[in-house]
C-alpha cells in the first residue's frame, strides 16, 4: 500500500515521495547491483540511474507490479544494457586493436622490403670484383678462406673487399639500424 501511495504522489511531481522512495530502495538496491558488478561504485550509478528514469518517465510509465519489483528489474536490466555496452566498446577496442597491428605490420613489411630493395641496389652498384666476394660470403655462406682459394687471391684482399662492400652500403643508408640482419636477409632469400 505504502509503495502504490508513493507512486500516485511520484506521478504528482511530489519530490519528497521520490526521496521516501529513495530513502527505502536505494541501499538495498545498492547490495542487490553490487552482485553482479562487484563494484560498489558501478552498482550506485546503476541505481541512481533507475532512479532518474522512474522520475523523467513517471507520466509516461506504467507499472503493473509492485514499485519495489519495478526498481529491482529496473536494475537488473540496466546491469545488461550496461554489461552490452562494455562488451560492445571491448569488442571494439580489440578490433581496433587488431587492426592497428596489422596496419603496422604491413608498413613494417613495407619498410624492411624498400630497405631489402636498396641493399640490394647498393649491392649491384658494387665493382664486380667486390660485389662477388661479399655475394659469396653472404648469399653463399663462404668463409674468407674459401673465398681467397675460390677465387685465387689472398685472405687480405678478401677482408679489404668485404669492408669496403660494407662501407659503401653503409654510405648509402642514413641510419645503420637492422643493416646487417637486411643484408643477410636480402642475399639469403634472393
Amino acid at each position: 500500500m505504502h509503495d502504490k501511495n508513493l507512486w500516485s504522489r511520484i506521478q504528482g511531481n511530489d519530490n519528497q515521495a521520490l526521496k521516501e522512495l529513495f530513502d527505502t530502495y536505494y541501499s538495498p538496491l545498492c547490495s542487490y547491483a553490487v552482485q553482479f558488478t562487484k563494484s560498489l561504485p558501478e552498482a550506485e550509478d546503476i541505481v541512481q540511474d533507475a532512479f532518474v528514469k522512474l522520475w523523467t518517465k513517471r507520466d509516461q510509465l506504467h507499472i503493473n507490479t509492485s514499485l519495489k519489483s519495478y526498481l529491482y528489474k529496473t536494475v537488473y536490466h540496466y546491469f545488461i544494457d550496461d554489461m552490452r555496452q562494455i562488451e560492445k566498446r571491448d569488442l571494439f577496442l580489440e578490433n581496433l586493436k587488431h587492426e592497428t597491428l596489422l596496419e603496422q605490420m604491413e608498413q613494417d613489411d613495407s619498410i624492411l622490403q624498400k630497405k631489402i630493395e636498396k641493399v640490394k641496389q647498393l649491392v649491384d652498384a658494387l665493382p664486380e670484383k667486390c660485389r662477388e666476394i661479399l655475394l659469396l660470403s653472404k648469399r653463399e655462406g663462404y668463409k674468407n678462406k674459401e673465398i681467397a682459394e675460390k677465387l685465387n687471391i689472398s685472405i687480405k684482399t678478401v677482408e679489404s673487399q668485404m669492408r669496403i662492400a660494407f662501407q659503401k652500403i653503409r654510405e648509402g643508408f642514413e641510419d645503420n639500424e637492422l643493416l646487417f640482419f637486411m643484408l643477410f636477409k636480402a642475399f639469403r632469400t634472393s
